[in-house]
């Protein structure tokens, strides 16, 4: 018995091998993205999904109104220490508060702005990496992260945030790229969510317009 059963099993692989079977989902093997293609303007997606996940989203249609509405923002929310690294960010930020800029002093910081190598409209992601001047820790540790991004950084999914980090390094990749995707978030604490915890409770992103 335990002969033709072995047999018989060995005869069912040995037609499976000499006979070619149609996959039975075709395209779960490709390349084809398994999410529906955007069907509105990544600007507009983006600022749904980001704020479906409590971000703060203000559009800017140039570098002057970039200056104006961070300085209301500084000055609103009455903010005494930013700390911006980013030697690229300077030209945006307004002279009223270039006073209240700080680069040593990370966690007494009331508010970090950064840079981005990416956002990502569908998940309403931030993408950085270690190869900005802000390094790993400064949109971790401040108790409130301000994003600047350019409209040309806006892609629709992960996939092509990889893609324009891998075209714009080739190489010579970073050590780490993170994806953020809104304020710090857990439900660890008895199923209740706590915003804040283990990294920023607050994310603004302020998107600037590029021709």
């Amino acid at each position: 018995m335990f002969t033709t059963s072995k047999e018989n099993i060995l005869k069912k692989i040995r037609k499976a091998l000499s006979e070619s079977t149609p996959l039975p989902f075709p395209k779960s093997e490709g390349s084809d993205s398994v999410f529906q293609p955007a069907s509105q303007e990544s600007e507009v997606e983006f600022a749904e999904q980001f704020t479906k996940l409590q971000g703060r989203f203000i559009y800017c249609i140039n570098e002057q109104e970039l200056a104006f509405q961070l300085n209301s923002l500084v000055m609103k929310m009455d903010w005494q220490k930013v700390y911006c690294l980013e030697d690229k960010l300077m030209p945006a930020m307004p002279p009223e508060f270039m006073g209240r800029i700080v680069k040593d002093d990370l966690a007494g910081c009331d508010v970090s702005i950064t840079g981005c190598e990416a956002l990502v409209a569908r998940t309403g992601s931030i993408v950085m990496s270690a190869a900005q001047q802000s390094g790993r820790n400064t949109s971790v540790y401040a108790p409130i992260h301000i994003c600047i991004a350019r409209t040309s950084q806006l892609v629709y999914d992960v996939r092509d945030a990889l893609l324009l980090v891998k075209e714009k390094y080739r190489e010579r990749l970073p050590s780490l790229i993170t994806f953020a995707t809104g304020p710090s978030r857990t439900a660890d604490i008895e199923k209740t969510l706590v915003v804040g915890v283990h990294g920023p409770k607050e994310v603004y992103v302020l998107l600037v317009e590029t021709l």
